[in-house]
């Protein structure tokens, strides 16, 4: 077939038009402007347009578009001009995904880190919302399998399209709530829709929606705080590793810090342990090396390391954080600087009072511009919210070699260069971070 996709340089979109590609279809697409991955696509063969052109829909079969793309985009318009069907990623993935065994990862948080993980312990193919550093992208292709492992996404209900014959669940926080109408009652609906469409479910317990339905689901339910035991945090090649003991499974290492690095690879354990000997899961397990942009070590010397992390939702801030002050420790750094860029207004002001306490622990605390993905500007005061830190507004940031200048007005307001210093959010400071921008 012959697939167009309209904002093609999403992490979303884009795997999807990898998978297709490597499924031997003949794949197209759009976005509005040019980036690494619309590289990469087009050193795959695929032809990418930017920015949106009408001219890009041809013939093809059917055109594909993410959540964000409006109804006037004139590639849209173009294609039912011709007579061309035109899908949301959430109606195209029945098509794309119905021939698969698919391990279905579903939570607020988590989600990339646990399908990543699944992927290192079961092999097969693979579409996740971030790139695996083990095998270098957000796609793996493996012709000799039908297992999927699939990053499944709530923010635009294509969770509920995803055919999964396992559905993991992390953790169901309301989130993207705009998409639901702020409907609390619609949003909990379509994860129990999603968890009942599956045949196998690895559930976390001890989440407080997922608590509820206990005596309603039949599932593989994981209690963390008494099945997850013996955690420890240990340098494996100067690399950062959690270890833990799951049930009466015995001991596992899994690359990365905190005890939510160890409830995802939990998870993920119990749902590759319905088909796979215990003693492949515990040597797949150490083939996993963590996943760009989360706890992602862009830099490090004797005195100073930078990393990179995608966390942008408070209670994913918070973990990460946690992990971040277990890492100084052993280090044995005494300072560490949180950078962090809101990721949309909406968020950042539905989840301002846990975004306040999300960074204790924090020496510095910069924050950058409001990342408004395409969001109408709204005030929020951060000098009086977050007062209590010790706190530098800024512009931007840029990095050379080991160290991070910090910006305001055009001016040099301070350079970091020891310590431990982290970036976090969802826009473009991994760019500036990594001194890329």
């Amino acid at each position: 077939m012959k697939i167009h996709f309209i904002g093609i340089g999403g992490i979303g979109i884009s795997g999807l038009a990898q998978y297709m590609k490597y499924r031997g279809h003949e794949v197209s697409g759009s976005d509005i402007s040019d980036s690494l991955t619309i590289k990469k696509l087009r050193s795959m063969g695929i032809t990418v347009s930017v920015p949106h052109l009408s001219s890009a829909v041809t013939n093809q079969d059917f055109v594909v578009h993410s959540a964000i793309i409006r109804p006037d985009n004139p590639e849209i318009i173009a294609a039912k001009e011709k007579g061309i069907e035109v899908l949301a990623r959430r109606e195209a993935l029945p098509m794309i995904l119905n021939d698969r065994k698919v391990y279905s990862v579903a939570g607020a948080h988590g989600k990339s880190t646990t399908t990543a993980i699944l992927a290192a312990i079961m092999q097969g193919c693979a579409i996740i919302g971030a790139e695996s550093k083990a095998f270098g992208s957000n796609v793996r292709y493996d012709e000799t399998t039908d297992t999927m492992l699939f990053e499944a996404d709530e923010s635009d209900g294509s969770f509920l399209n995803s055919n999964p014959h396992c559905a993991i669940v992390i953790n169901a926080e309301p989130e993207h709530m705009e998409y639901y109408d702020y409907n609390y009652e619609l949003f909990y609906d379509s994860y129990k829709t999603f968890i009942n469409s599956a045949s196998c479910r690895i559930l976390n317990a001890e989440d407080p929606f997922l608590a509820t339905l206990k005596d309603e689901i039949q599932a593989k339910w994981l209690y963390p705080s008494t099945q997850i035991k013996d955690i420890e945090f240990v340098l494996i090649k100067n690399e950062p590793h959690t270890r833990f003991v799951l049930r009466d499974l015995g001991s596992f290492d899994v690359w990365g810090f905190g005890k939510h690095i160890a409830l995802d690879a939990s998870l993920a354990i119990l749902a590759a342990h319905e088909s796979m000997d215990i003693e492949d899961i515990r040597d797949n397990l150490l083939t996993f090396k963590g996943i760009k942009k989360r706890f992602d070590i862009v830099g490090a010397q004797e005195n100073t390391v930078i990393i990179d992390d995608y966390g942008h939702h408070p209670t994913e801030i918070k973990a990460t954080f946690e992990s971040v002050k277990e890492y100084a420790a052993l280090k044995g750094f005494e300072k560490i600087t949180a950078i962090w860029q809101p990721h949309k207004y909406s968020r950042t002001i539905d989840n301002l009072d846990a975004f306040i306490k999300c960074f204790e622990g924090a020496q510095e605390l910069i924050i950058l511009p409001v990342w408004s993905a395409g969001e109408s500007p709204k005030n929020i005061d951060f000098e009086e919210k977050f007062k209590s830190y010790n706190l530098t507004m800024a512009d931007k940031i840029t990095r050379a070699n080991n160290t991070i200048t910090v910006v305001k007005d055009d001016k040099d307001l301070e350079v970091l260069d020891k310590g431990l210093i982290i970036g976090f959010g969802a826009g473009d400071i991994t760019y500036q971070i990594r001194g890329t921008a």
